[in-house]
């Protein structure tokens, strides 16, 4: 017998409910993209302002300039990765244990509190104090926006649905070039990277309301809880109804079992997320410094103790943010080839295309550097061919593994686990985020661009190869059918005898 009873949930039709729980879910993501580009363009404003235009910026340039810079540069770079990776663990076990919508709101609290504490920081420390908060928020939201809206989805959008979520990283990223760009050409550098942080604050606020009044889930209000009453109000809110003429629940399994009937599963989804991450985080954190060593540099090499007029200055760092915005801005049409291309290719498809698309254009850009030791001095082929082919590199990362490593870990495991499993994938490329952002300023020096990019090629194959031995296809198939999730008559539920 046919005991799901979301048929009607699964079968409903595309709705203004449904881009609502889009909207309110995306926010979040908004503010991940605009804090992974932007704090880059922070960085790059408060190092040259003193290198450029001799302004020293109280409770901060002596940080970032001197014998600890690159120590000081990569913990403020990896700073909120590092905390998401803690956000991500913490949520994930709490919207499974204590349901999504109880901790739904919180997440994004944390995230506009700490982009707003961060523009008004007295220091660095205390910049990286708050980021840090602000880390644990971006974090958080992965594993619950994520499920809430794969528990909402019907089967022919759900991957749509999913990936359109995460897509507003792409309007983030253009959100923060633009942001970076203007303030840095109208406003003075003390003040023009407070703004950078604080404007990320505004779009996670917009939501803590809405999140906070979206009903749990059908599929954890039933199946993990038995709330029948809730779960039938949430298919409400879609318009549809559930099926009671069974009551079902999932059968409740221990951890050990989970990891037992999943860990092939998980090692998949969270590793091929750390190789994705290793290349995205480094080389968007420090879009900057990466571009110029393919354009050039945009400040004019002077002679010591000679430094730019302020307008001047404020022209080229505008500049130079808006080259190393580049990037972001050729990726955001990624995000959204990915979004309509989901449910029809699929996500496995889309992922290994990506990673490998990604390991082509990495080594064909590394291969063509002519370099002196760390530095880049040239290229067999013309300078904006280079710049162009890394810059293509992110359209295929967007439509391939960022985008996909976030939609596959919300369908493939059971309701009970579904954001443990999603927390502990999203952990593991955060972990990787956070090596390659702490680790870049110092291999931006000793070994160069060249290799830097040689040795991404190699992740991306990484990537592309576990993607093919690990990850099944959950394209046109349920959440309970691809994740074999257990349905027994409530009255059953009991725990595994390997609790």
């Amino acid at each position: 017998m046919d005991r799901n009873p979301f048929k009607n949930v699964d079968s409903s039709k595309l709705s203004l409910n449904h881009i609502k729980i889009w909207y309110t879910s995306g926010m979040g993501f908004f503010t991940d993209a605009y804090d992974l580009f932007i704090i880059g363009a922070i960085i790059d404003t408060l190092i040259n302002a003193h290198k450029y235009a001799g302004i020293n910026i109280a409770g901060f340039t002596s940080y970032l300039i001197g014998p600890n810079s690159a120590f000081w540069t990569g913990l403020l770079a990896s700073s909120a990765i590092i905390t998401a990776i803690l956000g991500q663990l913490l949520f994930g076990y709490l919207g499974d244990r204590i349901g999504r919508k109880t901790v739904y709101g919180v997440e994004a609290s944390l995230l506009a509190l700490g982009a707003f504490l961060s523009g008004i920081s007295i220091n660095l420390p205390m910049l990286i104090l708050f980021r840090s908060i602000m880390g644990i928020g971006i974090g958080g939201d992965y594993p619950i926006s994520a499920t809430i809206m794969s528990e909402y989805a019907n089967i022919k959008d759900r991957g749509k649905l999913i990936a359109l979520v995460f897509a507003n990283q792409g309007l983030g990223s253009v959100a923060a070039v633009a942001v970076g760009t203007i303030s840095a050409l109208y406003l003075p550098p003390d003040i023009a990277w407070r703004v950078m942080a604080i404007i990320g604050a505004i779009p996670a606020a917009t939501v803590i309301y809405l999140r906070r009044k979206v009903p749990e889930t059908p599929r954890y209000s039933l199946l993990a809880k038995g709330d029948i009453e809730t779960a039938k109000k949430a298919a409400g809110v879609l318009g549809t109804s559930l099926d009671t003429s069974s009551v079902v629940t999932s059968r409740k399994i221990s951890f050990s079992e989970f990891i037992s009937r999943y860990g092939k599963l998980l090692i998949g989804t969270a590793i091929t997320w750390t190789m994705l991450d290793m290349a995205f985080y480094g080389t968007g954190v420090y879009s900057g410094p990466i571009v110029s060593s393919v354009l050039g540099s945009t400040f004019p090499h002077l002679a010591k103790g000679v430094y730019l007029p302020l307008g001047d200055f404020q022209a080229d760092l505008a500049k130079e943010i808006f080259d190393g915005g580049i990037p972001f801005l050729v990726g955001f049409f990624g995000y959204f080839t990915a979004v309509a291309l989901m449910d029809k290719l699929g996500r496995k498809l889309i992922q290994v295309q990506g990673f490998v698309m990604m390991a082509v254009l990495y080594a064909i850009v590394s291969l063509v550097i002519v370099a002196s030791g760390p530095k880049v001095t040239g290229f067999v082929i013309p300078t904006l061919v280079a710049f162009s082919l890394y810059a293509l590199s992110y359209f295929f990362i967007d439509f391939g593994p960022n985008t996909t490593t976030f939609v596959i870990p919300a369908e493939l495991y059971p309701v009970r686990y579904r954001t443990t499993g999603h927390g502990i994938s999203a952990a593991s490329g955060k972990v990787g985020a956070a090596i390659s952002t702490y680790l870049f300023p110092t291999l931006l020096i000793t070994i160069g661009v060249k290799e830097i990019l040689l040795m991404l090629a190699g992740l991306s194959v990484i990537g592309a190869l576990l993607t093919l031995a690990f990850i099944k296809e959950p394209k046109n198939r349920s959440l309970e059918e691809v994740s074999e999730e257990e349905l027994i008559p409530s009255e059953d539920s009991g725990v595994s005898s390997g609790k």
